[in-house]
């Protein structure tokens, strides 16, 4: 039995929310790096340009960053050069945030240049963090147990955030 946190129709709004808080944040940018951390931060990563092309001339670079949650300094994989976002503003995606430990270890490729600015953006913050990340964009925070596990759930004609 899955409890719904947010449904499609507010999974969307959230998405079009932090696009705009994103460009406020951002409208000075000629080109802004977004990497999505995995599969579902690279989905969220791909709406939230979408919805950022819509209101913004920004050149939006989108990009995955590859990384194994349980053993982060096993492997990390960008599918660019770390060079290209010298002097930069590069924004890591990611679905839900528990500990921060996938967001700290995401920084590490990206530590080999200097970029102008980097900042995180997730869907869920959870109130676990055992790693030093601070969220600048997200989506809905929640005060949950260890125990509880967050999904999201991008389908084709729906996404939604439960707990599972």
């Amino acid at each position: 039995m899955k409890d719904i946190i947010l449904d499609t129709q507010k999974v969307n709004h959230t998405i079009k929310r932090l696009a705009y808080e994103i460009y406020e944040n951002s409208y000075k940018e000629s080109t802004l790096y977004l990497l999505g951390v995995n599969t579902k931060g690279g989905q969220l990563a791909s709406k939230i340009s979408v919805a950022l092309s819509s209101i913004s001339d920004i050149t939006i670079k989108l990009h995955s960053l590859s990384i194994n949650p349980s053993n982060p300094l096993e492997e990390i994989a960008l599918d660019i050069k770390a060079s290209e976002m010298k002097n930069k503003k590069v924004i890591i995606v990611d679905d839900v945030a528990n500990t921060g430990r996938t967001l700290f270890y995401a920084c590490k490729p990206i530590m080999e240049v200097l970029p102008k600015r980097l900042e995180f953006v997730v869907l869920v913050d959870r109130k676990h963090k055992n790693f030093p990340v601070k969220v600048d964009y997200v989506g809905v925070s929640l005060a949950t147990t260890l125990k509880q596990d967050i999904t999201v759930d991008f389908g084709d004609k729906k996404t939604e955030v439960y707990f599972t």
